[in-house]
């Protein structure tokens, strides 16, 4: 009798999950609706890639790395940001941020899910991922910094999503969690949120023949913007949650939030600006890169109006946020961490891989722009990502919210 009811606990909680995550009202039944939607078309577009190979996209011999890496180059620091939450929950005890840091959590594991996902669709199709899988392809560890990312980045889903699972599965049988069993976990996963985006940022810093990117600010600003916008998509998410369900969450935590936003926007920024004063205060050959990013060469001129919006964005968005005119106002304080989200998606995504590929090392110039295809197989990827982090929160509330209950 004691083997079996574990099984059978661990059968209930999981059918419940899946219940709960299968019913509701009308309008989450559209919104899931919308998700399927956008994974089916990102089905179909990648058919069309796993047929005819990356020639279906606006890759080329010279930018081998478009809009797909983009992407997964700005969610790996969406993914470490919930390390804002779990270090003042866990560590600091706060118990403000402790009641919401599973939903931290969950943005993690989706965005770590999206992660993955854009590394498989470059590979152009699925056959190729035998080469990542240690003992069978060319896994090249520890040589390879590209192994290293392949490690940090499972480790860190794994670790994100085992922990919360097993906070979970205790409060849904109504038992407070064994934090001997976990808190070790915890502290391996502070150490690997900050592993991921560094060694991220080491796969673009250790190519010395792409200037652009041989920096040595590249990895803690790659922290900074995360610690930004990861924050600002939680803040949002949070909103959201505090709207429409009843799980309601403290206005101390928006307030918090805000505070981590600021400081990290400011440093981006600082950092941002001191990048820009190295590459034009005296220029060499090596700032033709930015000089195509920031004012456009031989006659290419696609990103300029695109970095420019996203600091003329990220500025305002910094300043509304840092001066905070609506006080805490919700009609203030969520359309600007939007904006600083998107402002950030915007420069540390096309405008940090692209011009790094441009001009190639013979000299040759060309734009970039992603076909329809990367467009929809990334709305696919989104929607998918979307879809796992609304199971996994949407079983989060409503069984931390009976546990409340129980304990009150």
């Amino acid at each position: 009798m004691k083997s079996t009811t574990p099984r059978q606990g661990l059968m209930a909680f999981v059918q419940d999950v899946i219940i709960w995550n299968t019913t509701g009202g009308f309008g989450l039944q559209v919104y899931r609706g919308l998700l399927v939607l956008g994974m089916a078309t990102g089905i179909f577009a990648y058919s069309f890639q796993a047929r005819f190979g990356l020639s279906v996209t606006g890759m080329n011999d010279i930018v081998s790395w478009g809009f797909y890496i983009s992407n997964f180059t700005f969610l790996v620091g969406v993914a470490a940001a919930a390390v804002m939450l779990i270090l003042p929950a866990y560590i600091f005890h706060d118990p403000d941020f402790h009641r919401v840091v599973i939903i931290g959590e969950g943005v993690a594991v989706g965005a770590l899910v999206m992660c993955l996902s854009f590394i498989m669709v470059d590979l152009g199709g699925p056959l190729q991922a035998w080469h990542l899988i240690p003992g069978i392809g060319q896994f090249n560890f520890p040589s390879s910094i590209l192994a290293w990312d392949v490690l940090v980045l499972n480790g860190y889903l794994l670790l994100n999503g085992l922990v919360p699972l097993y906070i979970l599965y205790n409060h849904y049988q109504g038992r407070k969690a064994d934090e001997k069993k976990y808190r070790p976990f915890v502290f391996l996963s502070i150490f690997w949120a900050f592993s991921i985006h560094m060694v991220t940022a080491f796969l673009y810093q250790g190519l010395p023949a792409r200037p652009f990117w041989n920096n040595p600010l590249m990895g803690p600003r790659f922290l900074a913007s995360a610690f930004a916008a990861g924050p600002a998509l939680i803040t949002l998410a949070l909103a959201i949650i505090h709207h429409i369900t009843d799980y309601k969450i403290d206005q101390k935590i928006f307030k918090k939030l805000r505070l981590i936003i600021v400081v990290s926007a400011i440093i981006n920024l600082i950092m941002l600006f001191s990048e820009i004063f190295k590459e034009f205060y005296f220029p060499t050959h090596h700032s033709v890169s930015a000089t195509y990013l920031f004012f456009g060469l031989h006659g290419h001129t696609s990103l300029v109006p695109w970095i420019w919006t996203s600091i003329s964005v990220n500025i305002v968005s910094t300043l509304v946020l840092a001066f905070n005119p609506g006080k805490d106002n919700p009609k203030v304080l969520l359309p600007a961490s939007g904006f600083l989200f998107v402002a950030i998606w915007m420069e540390k995504g096309i405008g940090l891989i692209v011009p790094g590929l441009i001009p190639s090392p013979l000299g040759e110039v060309v734009d970039y722009l992603p076909t329809w295809v990367e467009l929809c197989v990334t709305l696919g990827i989104f929607s998918l990502g979307l879809t796992v982090v609304t199971w996994l929160i949407r079983a989060a509330l409503i069984i931390e919210d009976r546990y409340e209950k129980l304990l009150s």
